[in-house]
């Protein structure tokens, strides 16, 4: 796992093309602390930065050459099949006259490089792993840029009159010296409304998101973006299976990507909660090493907030060498500065995963895998249920639209919640269904309160265009919540968290639910194999007797922390310095943004933590990176 810099440009000299990558890289120090190098020529700088994880040797050091010194390759990330595909291009292509590549290290970068030798955009079809990276052709001067299918590894980029600028990360970018970037302000009420911007988009004027499953070719001073696979594109429910070989086949695929990612020549390990998700990858960890499993939960006094009893259920179980973090609340509040500086761009969520990062690394491990996944996958959520619901109401659109909003006013004054509120604004719409409903789910404010916040809330219905493109067939609703879930919190929140928090203590994380092959499995399959009758039923049902049954049947808890206390207490002085500084940027209404601060102080129940946190952590954000407004 590392970071990569890259700039291509025929206005800017060789050496001021160098200059600009090595101070690019210099901002991605906490990425790769293993090594700093860049490679430049006339037109094009590379820059990398190195987290050792498979050969530690310096041969595989980048940025990396091929043996004709031809190609150039800068690379983030693992191919977990490396191993077979370096036996594939160890042999002559068939039906071609290309010779067998004749490999120097034992890298997957050195893979990676041989596959687009030989096979060129197609390589990608071959890759089975988390992975962001760009290659050099020096003959052709074209460079070619891909990220994985899922999303799990970042490539930002920019794309102007100065040239073509990319890196992992945003901030290297806005502080690189190229221009002065500014806010993204056609995004400012998507990240309102929901907490996030939706790739491609940023909170940065100018600066894009390469999507998930798309690759990117510059040549001549034009980009060109080819979309190679497309998780939308699930295929109808089979049923030629069985629910039991249904089972088999999930527990096959699953137990394949854990063997896979554990292939490290460092230490490694495992988050564990306690839920389902992770509990079910250390199980499966514990059957295909023979290594002792480094296993780490954050644990809390209060009982509320721990979930350590169900962690060390499952350490025992596969005597792992369990690391309990314990933490007070103000043990947490104390690092959340570190935090807040690590976020490279903001989300509404973050600190956590920092926290468990850090308390991994400094354990001694570079690598661990995560359960992340598994509730898009298996019906791990609420909405779940809601929207598999609502599908039995259609009568509701038979009721003229005045009545349901008669209706809905009706239910958003008896209860005066967030819940009411989003009723209420539900029974207005035009039609009640999954594409109207999903987003309203997944919103921190009503369309209405956003009105009330922002100046222009034209531009924020990226949500809904997501929501438009994802395929709905009979009997595979679940599937169509799932990719809901997968295209726009799971890529865009928690995802994009993971890899800034943890990449910000140099730890990498791999998540075994988010194999394609599993994915496009498990999409496929009908509701009625996957309806959580009990949690994340079909999950469960294939891991036999893994797990105890403590772990199947325990509440849902999640890592939560006492924030609305914090707000008002705490970081009540933090909290207010922010919001009177963004509700005085030209695009906010100022005094509803700051009534919405006071409302929340004097205990109004529409108006949670959540609602604030994350205003004050892109106006926190905004100051620190310094954009213009």
């Amino acid at each position: 796992m590392c970071g990569i810099n890259g700039f291509i440009s025929q206005s800017f000299s060789q050496e001021q093309k160098k200059q600009l990558v090595q101070k690019m890289n210099t901002r991605l120090a906490h990425r790769g602390p293993d090594n700093d190098s860049v490679w430049s020529n006339d037109l094009i700088s590379l820059g990398h930065r190195r987290l050792s994880i498979i050969d530690l040797s310096v041969e595989s050091n980048q940025p990396f050459l091929s043996n004709d010194k031809r190609y150039v390759i800068i690379y983030n990330g693992e191919l977990y099949n490396y191993k077979d595909l370096k036996l594939e291009l160890q042999r002559t292509a068939q039906g071609s006259a290309k010779a067998p590549y004749f490999f120097k290290t034992n890298s997957d970068t050195e893979v990676i490089l041989a596959a687009y030798i030989r096979w060129g955009s197609q390589c990608l079809q071959y890759f089975n792993g988390m992975f962001a990276f760009a290659i050099f052709d020096t003959e052709l001067n074209k460079l070619f840029i891909a990220r994985d299918r899922v999303g799990v590894k970042p490539l930002y980029y920019y794309y102007g009159d100065e040239g073509f600028l990319f890196s992992s990360e945003v901030r290297p970018i806005i502080h690189s010296g190229i221009k002065q970037f500014g806010i993204n302000k056609n995004v400012l009420a998507e990240y309102v409304m929901y907490q996030t911007v939706f790739a491609p988009q940023t909170i940065v004027k100018g600066v894009k998101m390469l999507m998930p499953g798309h690759y990117l070719e510059y040549e001549e001073s034009k980009a060109t973006i080819t979309h190679y696979y497309d998780i939308n594109k699930i295929s109808k429910a089979s049923n030629d299976l069985s629910y039991a070989q249904i089972c088999n086949k999930v527990n096959e695929l699953l137990t394949h990507s854990v063997q896979q990612r554990l292939v490290a020549d460092v230490p490694f390990g495992a988050f564990l909660s306690g839920g389902i998700d992770s509990s079910a990858v250390v199980g499966l960890m514990s059957k295909v090493t023979s290594q002792k499993i480094q296993t780490f939960n954050i644990s809390f006094d209060e009982s509320q907030f721990s979930e350590s009893k169900y962690a060390q259920l499952i350490a025992k179980k596969f005597n792992t060498q369990h690391h309990e973090i314990k933490l007070t609340p103000s043990d947490f509040l104390k690092q959340l500065p570190e935090a807040l500086s690590a976020i490279d761009h903001p989300t509404g969520d973050g600190p956590n995963t920092y926290i468990v990062s850090k308390a991994t690394k400094q354990a001694g491990v570079t690598m661990a895998l995560s359960g992340i996944g598994g509730d898009e996958l298996f019906a791990g959520y609420d909405v779940f249920k809601r929207m598999y619901q609502l599908q039995k109401k259609t009568w509701l659109n038979v009721i003229p639209k005045i009545g349901r909003q008669f209706g809905g006013a009706l239910i958003q004054q008896q209860k005066k919640s967030i819940s009411g509120n989003k009723i209420a604004e539900l029974l207005s719409e035009n039609n009640i269904n999954f594409n109207s409903a999903y987003p309203l789910s997944r919103s921190i404010f009503t369309k209405k309160e956003l009105s009330s916040l922002l100046k222009n809330t034209t531009a924020f219905y990226e949500m809904e265009k997501i929501i438009s493109s994802i395929p709905q067939y009979k009997n595979q609703l679940l599937s169509a919540v799932s990719l809901a879930e997968i295209n726009t919190y799971l890529q865009n929140v928690l995802l994009r968290d993971t890899d800034q928090m943890s990449m910000a203590v140099a730890l990498e994380v791999r998540e075994p639910f988010l194999d394609y092959k599993l994915i496009d499995f498990v999409l496929s399959l009908n509701d009625e194999h996957k309806y959580p009758h009990t949690p994340k039923k079909l999950l469960t049902d294939s891991l036999g007797d893994l797990l105890p049954i403590e772990i199947v049947n325990r509440p849902k808890m999640g890592f939560t922390l006492p924030w609305q206390h914090w707000l008002k207490n705490d970081l009540k002085i933090f909290c207010e310095k922010n919001i009177i500084e963004f509700s005085n940027y030209d695009f906010c209404i100022k005094q509803n943004i700051q009534n919405l601060w006071q409302r929340f102080l004097a205990n109004d129940k529409t108006v949670t933590w959540s609602r604030i946190w994350h205003l004050v952590v892109l106006n926190n954000w905004l100051k620190q990176n310094n954009l213009e407004n």
